[in-house]
C-alpha cells in the first residue's frame, strides 16, 4: 500500500540526498505563491528536483480524508507535485487515497434498527413525505452525528440576519468536521435525501446553512473563487479529487469517466466547507452550482465557464 505523505517525509528527511532534493522542492512550492513567477532556469531546477525523487516513496504517497494531520499531509503532497498546477486549473491527480482503499466506516445497523423500532418509530412514521426530515431524525440517533451537526449549525447561524456577520471560516471548518468525522451513512442521507415537494427541497438546500457557508452579498467571479481555492491546501486537494472522480464522459452509461458514481458523490461532499462550497440552486430541483458568476470575465470567459460547468452541467455528478 502507498504510504501516507507524513511517514514518507520523515523517511526522506533521514536520507541526506533525499533531504536536499526535498528542500529544493519546498523553496519551489514557496516561490509559486509569490510574485514574480519563477524564471525558466528555476522552473527547470524544480522539475529536475521532482524527477530526482523518482524512486522515493514521497512521489507516490497519498493522504486520507479522515486522518488527523490532514493539512500537513496535503502540504507535503503539493510540495512534491508543485509542477502539476502550473498556470491552469486542471489538477492532474488527487492527493487522496482512492475511496475503495480507505477504511469504510461501518454503521451498526442492528442497533439503529432496534432504536427505530422503539420509541423513535412514532416520530419517524410522520416523516414519510419528507425524507430529509427523516434523515435528520436518523442523525439524532447517533451522538456523534447530532453533536457535530449542532456544532456547525450554531457557528453558521451566529449573527444571522446581519450583513457579513457570520464567521465563514469557522462555519466551513464545522461543515468539514461534520462530513469528515460522521459516518457517510448519516451524512449522505442528510445531503442527498430524495424529495418530492418544495418543503423537503428547502430543508435539503438549507442543510449546509447556505446564508453563511455558500452565499455572499454579491456573487463573486468564479475565477476569484478558484484562486481562493488554489491558495488553500484543503480546497485545492478537494478540487483535484472532484476533478478526478467527477470527470464526465458522454460514452459512459453513468456519465462518469471513472465509472464510480459513489466516488464522485464523496468528492462532491468533500467540496462542502471549502471556499468553493457548492449547493442546490433551488427547492424544486437537484441541480447544484457554485455561488459565482462568469460575467465580466474578459478573455478568461471560457475558463470561467468551465469552472461553473463542472458543477452546473456535470452528467457524472
Amino acid at each position: 500500500p502507498r504510504s501516507d505523505c507524513i511517514a514518507a517525509e520523515q523517511q526522506c528527511l533521514s536520507d541526506s540526498a533525499c533531504n536536499a532534493t526535498y528542500r529544493v522542492l519546498e523553496s519551489c512550492a514557496l516561490a509559486k505563491t509569490h510574485f514574480p513567477p519563477l524564471d525558466h532556469d528555476s522552473k527547470v531546477r524544480c522539475l529536475n528536483a521532482e524527477l530526482d525523487l523518482g524512486n522515493s516513496s514521497l512521489l507516490h504517497c497519498r493522504c486520507h480524508r479522515r486522518m488527523k494531520r490532514q493539512e500537513h499531509c496535503l502540504r507535503i503532497f503539493w510540495t512534491i507535485h508543485s509542477s502539476m498546477t502550473d498556470g491552469y486549473f486542471h489538477l492532474e491527480t488527487s492527493p487522496y487515497e482512492n475511496p475503495a482503499n480507505e477504511e469504510h466506516w461501518k454503521t451498526d445497523y442492528s442497533k439503529l434498527a432496534a432504536l427505530l423500532s422503539g420509541k423513535e418509530c412514532s416520530q419517524l412514521a410522520g416523516d414519510a413525505t419528507n425524507p430529509c426530515l427523516k434523515a435528520t431524525h436518523v442523525c439524532n440517533l447517533s451522538k456523534k452525528c447530532v453533536r457535530l451537526r449542532t456544532d456547525y449549525a450554531s457557528v453558521c447561524t451566529k449573527g444571522a440576519g446581519r450583513e457579513d456577520a457570520c464567521d465563514r471560516r469557522k462555519c466551513h471548518r464545522g461543515l468539514r468536521n461534520f462530513f469528515e468525522k460522521v459516518p457517510e451513512d448519516f451524512t449522505k442521507r442528510i445531503l442527498f435525501c430524495p424529495c418530492q415537494d418544495e418543503l423537503c427541497g428547502e430543508r435539503r438546500r438549507k442543510t449546509i446553512v447556505p446564508n453563511c457557508s455558500f452565499q455572499y452579498n454579491t456573487k463573486p467571479n468564479c475565477l476569484w473563487l478558484l484562486d481562493s481555492c488554489l491558495d488553500d491546501h484543503i480546497c485545492k486537494s478537494r478540487l483535484a479529487d472532484f476533478q478526478q472522480n467527477c470527470q464526465p464522459a458522454d460514452t459512459s452509461p453513468d456519465g462518469c469517466s471513472q465509472h464510480n458514481h459513489a466516488a464522485c458523490l464523496q468528492a462532491y461532499m468533500g467540496m462542502i466547507g471549502t471556499p468553493m462550497t457548492p449547493n442546490y440552486i433551488s427547492n424544486s430541483s437537484v441541480e447544484v452550482s457554485l455561488w459565482c458568476t462568469c460575467e465580466s470575465s474578459g478573455n478568461q470567459k471560457e475558463k470561467c465557464d468551465q469552472i461553473l460547468g463542472m458543477f452546473e452541467s456535470n452528467k457524472c455528478l
